[in-house]
């Protein structure tokens, strides 16, 4: 059986409020792993040609309000 196997089994064992508990933990480890990866690539430069990119629109005029209406 598989690491993956014994997890989904355990998983499939939690009462109500411990899948809760474990959707939190869950839910909040994979928005710091993004975080971790967002900061990584930021530092790698990996953003640097969309930064660019951008900046240059915005300093073109080519930006509008985000609640503009169409």
């Amino acid at each position: 059986m598989t690491k993956i196997e014994k997890l989904e089994m355990q998983v499939a064992a939690l009462d109500a409020e411990e899948l809760r508990a474990f959707g939190e933990w869950f839910d909040e480890l994979r928005a710091s792993m993004w975080d971790r990866q967002i900061e990584a690539d930021s530092i790698a430069g990996k953003h640097d040609a969309l930064a660019a990119r951008v900046l240059a629109e915005f300093d073109a005029g080519m930006a509008a309000p985000l609640n503009r209406k169409r």
